[in-house]
């Protein structure tokens, strides 16, 4: 099974979201899938702005815009799961914005009402069947990550596939101190790499594994406790 994950944190392989995706792509391959990384950092991606739905209309399936676009649309034409990987930036990073608006050439315009919503699908060409989200964010409430989940499950809901489910890590600074994981950040990545597994040999990530991941690592009075005092510094 092909794997495409793209990190749009602008730290790649040093921020938070790489801290999560590592173990849960590591997961994904102990279970024999075959793994690709990109930080959308490192590819020079330009907005879309054809302003006539090229891709659609004119040449389906191909975009007029021609920047590294060109090297990733092979790559998840032939993939056969999809993951995201972001931290919260109210709501995205830019870069990993750009490149889900750049998705557009994979959708067929050919139109649907489900449940009440008109939605596309992905051109026959394309293998994706799944979606994923791995998202980290600073503040202690898993409700933060509402909107960042919700384009995600849009995203999967417009290409008809399955939006396979969401890790999310909230205050994933907490999983480290002095540079080094805590008892509790060692049992989150653990947790992790097992819903990476669970999502390639069961085909779907347990909700307890998924809770397990999310769990408070500190009271909620007590992070707003000891941000507030960071600040006064």
């Amino acid at each position: 099974m092909k794997v495409v994950a793209i990190n749009g944190s602008p730290r790649m392989d040093k921020g938070n979201t790489a801290m999560i995706v590592a173990p849960f792509i590591q997961g994904m391959t102990d279970a024999g899938s075959d793994v690709e990384l990109f930080y959308t950092r490192r590819l020079k991606v330009k907005p879309c702005t054809c302003s006539e739905m090229f891709c659609w209309y004119s040449e389906p399936g191909e975009c007029c815009i021609k920047d590294d676009m060109q090297l990733l649309y092979p790559k998840l034409r032939e993939a056969d799961i999809l993951v995201l990987a972001t931290p919260v930036y109210i709501p995205l990073p830019g870069d990993m914005q750009i490149i889900i608006n750049r998705l557009c050439p994979l959708i067929e315009p050919f139109l649907e009402t489900r449940k009440g919503r008109t939605r596309a699908r992905f051109h026959d060409n394309v293998k994706i069947r799944k979606i994923v989200l791995v998202s980290t964010g600073g503040w202690w409430e898993k409700g933060n990550f509402g909107t960042v989940v919700r384009i995600v499950e849009e995203l999967a809901e417009d290409a008809s596939v399955e939006f396979a489910g969401a890790v999310l890590r909230p205050h994933a600074f907490l999983m480290k101190k002095e540079e080094e994981l805590t008892k509790d950040g060692k049992a989150v990545v653990s947790a992790v790499r097992r819903a990476g597994y669970e999502l390639i040999k069961e085909g779907g990530m347990n909700r307890e594994t998924l809770e397990t991941v999310s769990h408070p690592l500190i009271s909620e009075e007590e992070l707003r406790h000891r941000y507030n005092k960071a600040l006064e510094k």
